[in-house]
């Protein structure tokens, strides 16, 4: 038995370790338009995306990684697990999107050793993704994820926090 707990406990953490990617530091926040039956969206076509980066040494966007690309991938994926299709001539809702990332953002940290308030380094993001009822005109629903971009983190958990941040916030999109 106590070989057996031993073995479940290591079992355990393993998955645990490779499962975890670290989250708790995205917000997510969205809001809809409550006039707005959402059901009756069917497909979507891309207005905008834009991409605001100071990253002047590369830390976050890397050679080789294509934020833009990516969020449009989880974009389009979130979507199509609703059922939307995309479709370019005639669709329901535009989808338009932002992300910003500053890797120089300053902010004020208090050391808890001597309480004083000091400016440090603390990167930040943001992505902003809209929907955008094509009859009208009219902003219908809008998502924002705010995060510490952390340094350091190999492309597959970047990804990973991406993925988080894109599908939680569009899980927000009312389904009635």
């Amino acid at each position: 038995m106590r070989y057996f707990s031993a073995a479940l406990f290591l079992c355990f953490f393993l998955l645990s370790a490779c499962a975890t990617i670290p989250t708790k530091d995205i917000a997510i926040n969205a809001d809809a338009d409550p006039q707005v039956h959402f059901t009756s969206y069917k497909s979507y076509a891309w207005l905008a995306t834009a991409g605001i980066m100071h990253d002047p040494e590369g830390k976050w966007e890397p050679p080789g990684y294509d934020v833009d690309a990516e969020i449009k991938f989880l974009i389009d994926s979130a979507l199509r697990k609703r059922g939307w299709t995309e479709n370019t001539i005639n669709p329901d809702v535009y989808v338009a999107y932002v992300v910003g990332v500053d890797m120089a953002a300053l902010k004020l940290k208090e050391n808890q050793k001597t309480m004083i308030s000091t400016l440090e380094n603390v990167p930040a993001g943001a992505l902003l993704v809209v929907l955008i009822d094509a009859r009208s005109g009219e902003a219908v629903w809008a998502g924002q994820a705010t995060a510490e971009m952390q340094e350091g983190l190999d492309m597959d958990t970047r990804k990973k926090r991406l993925d988080y941040a894109v599908t939680k916030m569009l899980k927000q999109v009312p389904s009635e």
